[in-house]
């Protein structure tokens, strides 16, 4: 069975191969790329700083440079370019001598000019932090390891090239969001999992457990009277000419996206667990295997449910320092609708991951039970054959 299983693992890994890189050539977004320049990277060695002014510690204005680019084909060219300060330091970048930019410019009689900064340049770090990351999966993890780098891998590429792009062109978010949801679902358990009853009762569990998180995220938002203009960008993103986009079914679609991964991490320790504990002791009866997939899974719940509340209140800790910093009273902090959408989509997330443990347990308990019920069925079927054989 094992020898049978390996090919079969390794054939599903060469489909979800595939479909990254054919993803890579799909272009459902509904406008055009935006007309751009040439992109080179390119190190400052002068800058102008006359044009800039400074008010505490916001600057604005112009700031010029000189740069000299350093890859492309006009590797080694000086060229001056702007770097407009518009007093956001989220947004704004201010730079010295000797820093590496991404610059973007245009090209005229075959020489580069008119050139923007488009920030410090990140893209090869990046890149060497994408390849420590899939190394280290390698290493140790194995197999498993490179099943699970596909699948970061088809997950971004959904994401990018299918999801984001079908709610631009219209179509409705929720049911679009659990439609990827439940096909991202399966390719990571049953890839990471296997095509087998451990694989089966990791997607089952965690599709229950999305499904309830959709529903009660839908029901609360609108209890809370929230809107999806409590995401950053949302209000932005109507004025770039989609108004028609439902924002407040993009933010709940949002909350179910965001706990669909700890729900899939939850429900493959359970039954992973409740597939080892089948191998060493296969006449477990069905109460008694699904009592210690519970187990495992309180055992989980609780430092799950705490990584959920860390990861969601850490990305806003200066959003409630100031908070802090104003001396404002809880009831107003907790009645914000920005906090309030926060609140929904922790305790919400946590709905779902603590009803995935009995809904993973139930069905991998079913499921290895049926198994041994169709084992049983055959064994006595064969022992009849046998006294019938023997009887003639």
């Amino acid at each position: 069975m094992a020898i049978q299983a390996i090919p079969r693992d390794w054939l599903f890994s060469s489909v979800i191969a595939a479909l990254c890189i054919g993803l890579g050539f799909v272009d459902l977004s509904p406008v055009p790329p935006a007309i751009t320049g040439q992109h080179a990277r390119a190190r400052v060695i002068a800058v102008d700083n006359s044009q800039v002014r400074v008010n505490l510690m916001v600057k604005t204005e112009l700031q010029i440079l000189e740069v000299r680019l350093l890859n492309g084909p006009h590797k080694g060219h000086d060229l001056t370019i702007n770097n407009m300060l518009t007093g956001k330091m989220e947004l704004d970048e201010f730079y010295q001598v000797s820093d590496e930019l991404l610059v973007e410019y245009d090209v005229s009689d075959q020489k580069p000019r008119y050139g923007t900064a488009r920030g410090h340049y990140r893209l090869q770090l990046q890149l060497v932090l994408i390849v420590l990351f899939g190394v280290l999966l390698l290493l140790i993890a194995g197999v498993t390891g490179l099943k699970a780098v596909l699948s970061f891998f088809f997950v971004a590429m959904v994401l990018w090239k299918v999801f984001f792009p079908l709610v631009l062109r219209g179509w409705a978010p929720i049911p679009t969001g659990m439609g990827v949801v439940a096909s991202l679902t399966a390719v990571i358990t049953l890839s990471v999992g296997g095509l087998n009853r451990r694989g089966t009762a990791t997607f089952l569990g965690s599709i229950m457990g999305v499904s309830l998180t959709c529903g009660l995220a839908l029901w609360f938002a609108h209890g809370f009277k929230l809107h999806g203009a409590v995401r950053p960008f949302a209000e932005t993103l109507l004025y770039s000419g989609y108004y028609d986009l439902r924002l407040t079914d993009i933010y709940i679609s949002s909350v179910f996206i965001a706990s669909s991964g700890a729900v899939m991490d939850l429900a493959m320790d359970i039954a992973a667990s409740m597939d080892e504990v089948y191998r060493n002791h296969s006449q477990i009866g069905l109460f008694d295997h699904v009592r210690s997939g519970l187990r495992v899974g309180r055992a989980v719940i609780g430092t799950m449910t705490t990584t959920l509340l860390l990861a969601y209140s850490a990305s806003h800790i200066t959003m409630f320092l100031l908070f802090m910093a104003k001396g404002l009273p809880i009831q107003n902090i907790l009645n914000a609708p920005f906090v309030a959408a926060e609140v929904l989509n922790i305790l919400v997330g946590s709905f779902g991951l603590i009803t995935v443990a009995p809904f993973t347990a139930l069905v991998a308990g079913l499921s290895y039970r049926c198994r041994v019920w169709r084992g049983r069925i055959q064994k006595e079927r064969d022992d009849s054959s046998l006294a019938t054989k023997e009887g003639d």
